[in-house]
């Protein structure tokens, strides 16, 4: 029994270091390809110093790197079968009569438990240090950065506040939507019949509030008449408008369910706040996932040849799948079938998949 734990202690530290290496290679190089577009950016704007961007970049790298946290385990997990059959550790381990399944346990068990600390820690901060890089890029450069940037011409949104529901347009948003720009406002009472149509240069949120600013108001029946300023009521808060109309993907783990209930609240389509939560949920379960489906390739003695081959195809076929991930996600956000379905039963497809392959190569 103790042998059997210094050796399920000695795979876990083996498929640790593996997986923190290929993290730390593939973090390496996206941080020297970051700074080198933020020191384009400073040739191109100016205003900032080497050490400054260096900063910025280092703060963008989490949320750049988070997302690849599960090719990772997936290199690392090959990584780590092929170094044991090299060595002939894993040839050793199957004369003394251990299962597949046996060697497999410690790396599913320390993908899992990376999978916990990515959505529980990792992702909170990868958030923070999000908002903190786009605020000093806006302050050094003067402009928001391209990875959080609102983008212009947004769509025709639905808002609900304490005077009924409202429809707003705005040709460009700001400050991470907390101004808006050439605003058009539809203002409907509580039984959605319409009331007033707004006119605006500029839109600020301020606490339950948008306040228009040079506004002209219309009602039917009614000359139109011009504002200096004119609040509109919302269920929006200032330190939430940027969570609801940016990027889902910058959210914080904790954060979701509070943003998933201001959406609805607001008359926001919540459908890609519900796939992201369900994504972040199912991390865990995506990482074991990952060292099951390195087994699958990875496995077989260097003696009996191909191995390379094998690596390769494990490789696309991992690359393949988080397509399919991807494919399936962007269903769910348009609503084409539940946020849960979206997001689990691409990985409970693989899990049946890889599991068939490697019961196969044990059993015959």
């Amino acid at each position: 029994m103790t042998s059997q734990k210094t050796l399920f202690r000695y795979i876990a530290r083996r498929f640790l270091f593996a997986i923190g290496g290929a993290f730390a290679l593939c973090a390496g190089l996206i941080f020297m390809i970051d700074f080198v577009e933020m020191l384009r950016q400073a040739g191109k704007y100016g205003g900032a110093s080497l050490p400054v961007i260096a900063w910025i970049t280092l703060l963008r790298l989490p949320a750049y790197t988070e997302v690849l946290l599960t090719f990772a385990i997936l290199v690392g997990s090959i990584s780590t079968f092929v170094n044991l059959a090299r060595s002939s550790e894993l040839a050793v381990m199957r004369a003394g009569g251990m299962s597949a399944w046996l060697f497999l346990r410690p790396g599913i068990l320390v993908a899992f438990l990376l999978g916990i600390f990515a959505i529980t820690v990792y992702n909170p901060i990868s958030a923070s240090a999000r908002a903190e890089a786009e605020r000093l890029h806006a302050e050094v450069f003067g402009r928001a950065s391209n990875f959080l940037r609102q983008q212009s011409g947004l769509p025709w949104m639905r808002q609900d506040g304490n005077d009924g529901p409202s429809v707003i347009w705005a040709a460009n948003a700001t400050e991470g939507g907390l101004k808006l720009t050439q605003v058009r406002i539809l203002q409907y009472d509580s039984n959605d019949k319409f009331v007033e149509r707004v006119h605006g240069k500029h839109a600020r949120l301020q606490d339950g509030h948008w306040v228009v600013t040079n506004g002209w108001v219309v009602r039917p029946n009614e000359p139109p008449q011009l504002f200096e300023t004119y609040a509109v009521p919302t269920y929006l808060s200032p330190d939430r408008v940027q969570d609801a109309m940016g990027s889902v993907r910058s959210l914080s783990f904790w954060e979701l369910p509070t943003i998933i209930d201001l959406a609805e609240r607001a008359g926001l389509t919540s459908a890609p706040y519900h796939v992201q939560f369900q994504l972040l949920l199912s991390r865990p379960f995506l990482l074991a996932l990952m060292v099951l489906l390195a087994g699958t390739v990875s496995l077989k003695s260097f003696r009996s040849g191909g191995i390379q081959s094998m690596v390769i195809v494990g490789v696309l076929g991992g690359i393949c799948f988080f397509l399919m991930v991807e494919v399936s996600r962007q269903i769910g956000v348009a609503g084409l079938v539940a946020p849960w379905i979206a997001v689990w039963v691409p990985i409970c497809v693989a899990f049946a998949f890889a599991s068939t392959i490697i019961l196969h190569q044990e059993d015959g």
